[in-house]
């Protein structure tokens, strides 16, 4: 029996360490081809081109929302929650406080003189923007709503425009859910990424409740006879004026806080537009290969906020979500970024190289957990408003200051913009006649000065102008030369104004 099994080829062969080396063999061979398998597999999913949601609010403050400060319990959950999903910016500020001017900034990487978009205009011609890149990288390009303040003159960058009159003036979280669902489903009948740019026209007035929505209700015939019922949703004010917060910026009056309650009643709305679109994108599937990156185009639509270029002004929530490169749950409280940024940064994300000759970069590397130079100051703008009227501004922004140049003031010109035609203005300058401090603000926000200077660390609303200050004089001569730099650099043509700027020391040697 013994020799028996000796005489069989197959023992005879696969004796013990024999035995062990075959199997090892056989092993070895399973665990490359395994191990290849997974690699070409992950290599095909990190080369497969990434998603981008772009979501956008429209005159929200950054405060106004839970995650950055509102004490209102679950006015913003749905932005609160992306939040802690993502990367969310302390200092991040749009270039310009202005809807469309803001969202030129953001498409071309550009300041305004060099777009050509100082206010409410076209971007030149021959300047590249973020759709046009993507479109010609293969991307399905969508806009649902602001369509005429994104790029006016480059419609055809778009592959899909939804306006705002399909979305209950940019106001429905459901249809806003729907058509963003069936947005992705064309995207992937079409296998393309896509770049889809989501903006609620909320909380822009008019305001849930006010006079202004009731005005503009009756005026809005033609919702009649379109498919998707044009108007505005039918919601109600839902918040208690005696219970929401007032801005330091603002008197705390019975008529401002109203206008509040109604203001704060469209922030909520907005954020479940922010939500429904969201919910569409994890039904579709496209969560882990999208970048979601949501923010404000400026501050509320109120005195001292909105068309200006004071912190509450220009400062927005900025959050991205990026599954498998950014944080969840993460916080930079250091980085200063733009609008600037935003092209750069999210064409540097896919792979992409930045437009030609932006003057924003990517701050990519931020969002993969890393530090970032030269990333301590930033500058905003104003030029011209909806009416066409100019009062250039220009600020130099830092983590604990901020500089202004009022080139427009001249001691009679009057300062006017649209926030003025709410409650909150009339208010104020009703209950100057009888308050001197409200008095002194009203003069101030109507006539200005040639400079300002705040430590926005410790007065964020800008109370105390120190720009006469004795004691600053050595840190205003300094942001002074950062602006001068600045103008320079970008070939600003207010560079003239700023230098005409008289009784002065000359700070062309400090800080340099």
């Amino acid at each position: 029996m013994e020799t028996e099994i000796l005489a069989h080829p197959t023992t005879a062969v696969l004796d013990l360490p024999t035995l062990f080396r075959h199997s090892e063999s056989i092993v070895n061979q399973f665990f490359f081809r395994t191990v290849t398998f997974l690699l070409l597999s992950i290599a095909t999913v990190l080369a497969a081109p990434t998603n981008v949601l772009l979501i956008t609010v429209d005159d929200m403050s950054c405060d106004s929302v839970g995650v950055y400060g509102n004490p209102i319990t679950n006015i913003t959950p749905n932005i609160d929650q992306l939040a802690s999903e993502g990367l969310r910016f302390k200092h991040g500020h749009v270039t310009v406080a202005i809807c469309q001017p803001c969202r030129a900034a953001w498409m071309t990487g550009r300041y305004p003189h060099n777009s050509g978009a100082l206010g409410f205009d076209q971007i030149r011609n021959g300047i590249p923007t973020l759709p046009e890149a993507l479109q010609k990288a293969g991307y399905r390009t969508g806009l649902m709503a602001k369509h005429g303040h994104v790029i006016p003159s480059r419609a055809a960058a778009f592959d899909e425009i939804v306006p705002a009159r399909e979305l209950k003036n940019g106001r429905s979280p459901e249809l806003f859910g729907q058509l963003a669902a069936a947005s992705f489903e064309a995207a992937k009948k079409e296998d393309k990424p896509f770049f889809l740019m989501a903006n609620s026209q909320d909380p822009h007035r008019p305001f849930i409740g006010s006079q202004q929505e009731a005005n503009a209700k009756k005026r809005d015939h033609r919702n009649k006879s379109h498919q998707y019922g044009g108007g505005f949703p039918n919601d109600e004010m839902i918040y208690d004026p005696a219970n929401v917060p007032v801005p330091g910026f603002l008197p705390d009056l019975p008529d401002i806080r109203l206008e509040l309650a109604q203001y704060y009643s469209s922030v909520h709305r907005a954020d479940a537009i922010v939500g429904s679109l969201l919910k569409a994108l994890d039904k579709a599937g496209l969560r882990d290969s999208t970048i979601v990156m949501f923010l404000s185009d400026h501050g509320m639509p109120l005195p001292y906020a909105k068309t200006n270029c004071w912190h509450h002004s220009t400062r927005t929530p900025w959050i991205v979500r990026w599954p498998g490169t950014v944080k969840p749950g993460s916080h930079d409280t250091e980085h200063l970024v733009g609008g600037i940024d935003l092209s750069p940064t999210l064409l540097d994300a896919l792979g992409l190289p930045n437009l030609a000759s932006a003057d924003g970069r990517s701050f990519l590397p931020i969002l993969k957990g890393e530090q970032q130079t030269n990333r301590d100051v930033l500058f905003t703008h104003i030029n011209t408003i909806a009416s066409k009227r100019a009062y250039t501004m220009r600020a130099v922004v830092t983590r604990e200051h901020r500089y202004l140049w009022n080139g427009w003031h001249d001691g009679e010109t009057t300062f006017k913009n649209e926030s003025l035609s709410g409650l909150s203005w009339k208010a104020m300058t009703q209950a100057a006649k009888d308050d001197a401090s409200i008095a002194a603000r009203v003069e101030f926000y109507a006539k200005r000065v040639p400079e300002e200077f705040y430590k926005t660390d410790s007065d964020p609303d800008c109370l105390k102008n120190l720009i006469d200050v004795s004691t600053q004089k050595v840190q205003i001569d300094y942001f002074r030369s950062k602006l001068r730099n600045h103008l320079k650099n970008t070939k600003d043509p207010q560079l003239e104004s700023f230098e005409a700027l008289d009784a002065r020391d000359s700070p062309k040697q400090i800080g340099l």
